[in-house]
């Protein structure tokens, strides 16, 4: 004799919607960073404890110090080129162009990379920024 078990039915949960405070924060963030990924952007609704926790930990990142965002983003072009994430470039560039950071910087930034991470990570970060940023 066979057992059938039922499995519970998930219920849908409905998203909230994204509270007035929380808009405000992801456009600073858009000013700092140039960019906010969609994933970030529905974590607000998805998981709002997470959202606070990643917004404090971006606002004390990005925030000027002794280097400034332009210079933070650069080193996060460089990063993820060397780590050959295509998302994490073409997200990285399209931040750097809203925050004013030339082809020319980054091309720079690449050659760092290809000094540390070798010919693939500068070749992969060359093709997207030529990709993103046609000028």
């Amino acid at each position: 004799m066979s057992m059938v078990v039922k499995k519970p039915v998930a219920k849908p949960v409905a998203k909230k919607p994204v509270a007035k405070k929380t808009v405000k924060e992801l456009k600073g963030l858009e000013k700092k960073i140039g960019k906010v990924p969609k994933f970030f952007k529905e974590l607000t609704t998805n998981d709002p404890g997470m959202y606070d926790l990643v917004i404090k930990m971006e606002d004390h990142i990005w925030d000027d110090g002794k280097l400034t965002r332009k210079t933070k983003k650069l080193i996060a072009i460089a990063i993820a080129a060397s780590l050959r994430d295509q998302h994490a470039v073409r997200a990285q560039l399209m931040g750097a162009a809203n925050l004013g950071v030339t082809k020319a910087e980054v091309e720079e930034a690449l050659r760092v990379s290809f000094l540390l991470a070798g010919m693939p990570a500068y070749v992969y970060g060359k093709a997207q920024l030529d990709e993103v940023m046609k000028k």
